[in-house]
């Protein structure tokens, strides 16, 4: 299996920096309040707030966030409505993004992401201007814990999965829409630590970038996720070290 860009491993370093920062609980959060509205307070009947449950206990979310979020999402506590948005564009050097946000004021989100296309030299597109270059698939990040790709591959390839990317510290295992679910399974089954697991936009084709072109998308990448609504950003930005 081939592995995939190395913006992998700069998205997941960058997200525990969000993490330290408390980010990634707003994050969590969010997710799991539009989850909850939408396919109903019990994890066990909605498989998209199970997702979004296993997810912040991984991240070490106390249960009552997690309960709380629940209750305001089905009205059993006051809470905001979230309204899910994606913006298209492109950065520096035709570079394409997508840009997932979660908010309660689509004039401020769509003004923020805006700002920041801007101020870096991009510029906002319209619906499927790049969604085209990009497939949703679904993406599971384990901790290695001396286990060995062989192993994974094991548990993983008769269940669906299409791609695996090692690196240092963990596994990346992709699949399609339709696998992710029996995947994912199919490793907590046989007592896998998954980190994180999400649905995400995959570029089809990677752009290789670097030098000032790579400075200038990572300080886009950055500004956009120092937005309160954004909560994810993808590229086909390809970072090499040259």
């Amino acid at each position: 299996m081939s592995g995939h860009s190395k913006w992998a491993t700069t998205k997941r370093k960058k997200a525990a920096i969000d993490a330290k920062r408390g980010k990634i609980f707003t994050k969590l959060i969010k997710e799991i309040t539009i989850a909850a509205r939408e396919g109903g307070g019990d994890p066990d009947g909605n498989p998209r707030l199970r997702l979004a449950v296993d997810n912040a206990k991984s991240a070490n979310m106390p249960q009552d966030n997690i309960e709380r979020a629940i209750k305001k999402a089905t009205g059993e506590l006051e809470g905001q409505v979230y309204h899910e948005l994606t913006y298209e564009g492109y950065g520096p050097g035709g570079i394409a993004f997508m840009v997932e946000v979660a908010t309660d004021n689509k004039n401020r989100a769509v003004a923020e992401v805006r700002h920041v296309f801007t101020k870096y030299g991009g510029s906002l597109g319209e619906t499927n201007s790049v969604a085209w270059m990009f497939d949703k698939k679904g993406v599971i990040t384990l901790a290695k814990e001396g286990k060995t790709e062989d192993e994974i591959l094991e548990v993983i390839l008769d269940k669906g999965a299409e791609d695996m990317q090692t690196e240092e510290e963990f596994f990346e295992v992709y699949t399609p829409l339709e696998g992710f679910d029996s995947v994912r399974k199919a490793l907590q089954n046989n007592n896998y630590k998954i980190e994180n697991a999400s649905l995400q936009w995959i570029a089809k084709n990677e752009v290789d970038t670097s030098g000032e072109d790579a400075e200038k998308i990572m300080n886009m990448i950055e500004g956009l996720e120092d937005c309160d609504d954004v909560q994810n950003v993808y590229t086909n930005a390809n970072f090499s070290d040259n």
